[in-house]
């Protein structure tokens, strides 16, 4: 992304796309991420503009301080949240797909191990590997020195390493395998299911308590979880219908029952077999899935 601002353009509206891609990384919530913006947009109209040299990287800075405020108070409201929380997913486009790293760190594979860092961890994670932004900007925006950014940015990433995917699969690799999961969960075919999932498979779905038939802890193993999506599907008298789509940065399911959207089904793929399964079915976090995430680096 340019860091040149547009002649007469705000700064903040010209880099409005890449600060909510900042606050959705850090926070893993669409939602959450608009009102930081909302608060960051409110203190950059009290700034006086002379004084700023860089207004892309000031504005970074007021966001990721912005986030680091909300991801205190999101812990606790986490911490009662009932069953599996997952990010929020986002519809995103296909180019989004062709931007390795931005895709990676924006998978909800990724996310979700981000959520097992700390908030400071968490920012100078996203700020040094996704943003690629030096470790005094980074020191600048999360209030502690370079040396212990240069620290934190090291611990971050050997737990991101050992806990997200290790295999970097193609999107078109993606595609194909969605594929044959989505038509093997549209027909109905156990065996053709269980040919898609890896036999040590996990499930974890986020209904939030408000969905039906959605599980409230991971299931484990293949035959665990073709066995407990027969029994939803029969116990709730559910007809879910998948199609492809691409949920932050990859093929991904949408999923209707009666031409309503019930979830979204993300997957992580490892040797052409779906290792994980991100399901989330929680109505709070499916509202923003009719047009793409204003999403920028």
């Amino acid at each position: 992304m340019s860091t040149h601002d547009g002649a007469g353009a705000d700064p903040f509206v010209t880099h409005r796309n890449l600060l909510f891609t900042v606050a959705y990384e850090l926070l893993g919530s669409a939602a959450d991420a608009e009102d930081v913006l909302q608060e960051s947009w409110l203190r950059w109209a009290e700034v006086d503009r002379a004084e700023v040299r860089d207004p892309r990287a000031y504005l970074v800075r007021v966001v990721t301080r912005q986030s680091l405020n909300h991801l205190r108070t999101l812990s606790r409201r986490r911490e009662d949240y009932v069953g599996e929380w997952l990010p929020e997913p986002l519809l995103t486009s296909r180019d989004v797909a062709e931007d390795v790293e931005l895709a990676e760190s924006l998978s909800i594979a990724t996310l979700t191990v981000l959520e097992t860092l700390g908030p400071a961890e968490r920012a100078v994670f996203v700020l040094r590997e996704v943003f690629d932004l030096g470790y005094d900007e980074i020191a600048d925006a999360v209030g502690k020195t370079p040396a212990a950014v240069r620290q934190i940015a090291h611990r971050a990433k050997e737990h991101v390493a050992a806990r997200r995917p290790r295999v970097r699969v193609e999107p078109t690799e993606q595609e194909r395998v969605v594929r044959r999961l989505m038509l093997a969960f549209n027909t109905g075919d156990v065996q053709a299911l269980m040919d898609v999932l890896a036999p040590d498979v996990v499930a974890i779905g986020d209904g939030g308590g408000k969905a039906r038939g959605a599980a409230r802890r991971p299931i484990r193993g293949a035959q665990r979880i073709v066995a407990f999506l027969i029994g939803a599907t029969e116990k709730w008298g559910l007809r879910p219908v998948a199609s492809m789509t691409w949920i932050n940065g990859a093929p991904a399911l949408r999923v209707e029952v009666d031409g309503e959207l019930a979830g979204t089904v993300s997957v992580a793929i490892e040797h052409g077999l779906v290792t994980r399964i991100y399901s989330v079915a929680n109505p709070d976090k499916l509202a923003r899935l009719d047009s793409e995430a204003p999403l920028a680096r």
